[in-house]
């Protein structure tokens, strides 16, 4: 399995090279074609990526960061193992956030308030429904990042960006099941229509549940792929 492109992957500017190889690397962790567990060198990647190490050990270090990797003393590099409890207190704190923005926005919303909800409005509750999951849930990770943005606390914002970032590896498996996508449309629907009246407790309630269901969800889900990925035969090395 190699790096689209790489032919010319050596002449690309070393910054540009290790982005691309971050990315491949990380949707191959969250695609569970490098499971928890799994444990590589730095050679091993530049060899399939047909890379220098200076690259690759950017992204890794990059990914290192992140939480997706963590380096093994004389092994070289492990993909991190699944800590539930870990994104179970993500989630916890994202709700939080989310919470307090819906206080807020059923207060007194301002101009600006009004018209980011109106976007929103637009998005899901006018525009036509897509079916595409990957988009899907890039919507929905907006459409809850817009509602905090919207609160008008910028540090609020900033850390439930970071939550997001962060839960997305699982977060975006909620989207592979066609009833999830209509789910989704139909709670963010009635999130906001519970925000238009003011209805801060409905609105709140409509939202942890909504947060509550996709979670138990993605943990079903996870589950299940990590288990079908360890069933699955592994290439001979050599």
């Amino acid at each position: 399995m190699q790096l689209a492109g790489t032919s010319s992957g050596r002449r690309q500017h070393p910054e540009s090279l290790a982005g691309r190889i971050y990315a491949r690397l990380k949707a191959e962790i969250s695609e569970f074609r490098l499971l928890p567990g799994d444990r590589f060198s730095e050679g091993d990647v530049a060899e399939r990526m047909a890379a220098s190490r200076t690259p690759v050990r950017q992204a890794l270090h990059r990914l290192e960061r992140e939480g997706y990797l963590e380096v093994r003393f004389r092994s070289g590099w492990q993909v991190k193992a699944f800590d539930f409890e870990h994104f179970e207190e993500l989630y916890e704190l994202r709700i939080v956030l989310e919470l307090e923005a819906l206080r807020r926005l059923c207060a007194r919303p301002s101009a600006a308030q009004l018209e980011a909800l109106q976007r929103l409005r637009r998005t899901w509750m006018v525009q036509p429904r897509l079916d595409d999951g990957p988009e899907v849930s890039r919507l929905d990770e907006e459409f809850h990042c817009q509602l905090v943005e919207a609160a008008g606390n910028r540090e609020m914002a900033r850390i439930h960006r970071e939550v997001s970032e962060k839960i997305r590896i699982i977060r975006r498996l909620d989207f592979t099941q066609d009833a999830r996508i209509e789910a989704t449309y139909a709670e963010h629907q009635a999130i906001l229509q519970a925000i238009g009246e003011r209805n801060c407790e409905e609105a709140q309630q409509l939202l942890r549940t909504h947060i509550e269901t996709s979670k138990a969800e993605v943990r079903k889900i996870t589950l299940h792929m990590l288990h079908s990925a360890r069933q699955r035969p592994q290439p001979a090395q050599g």
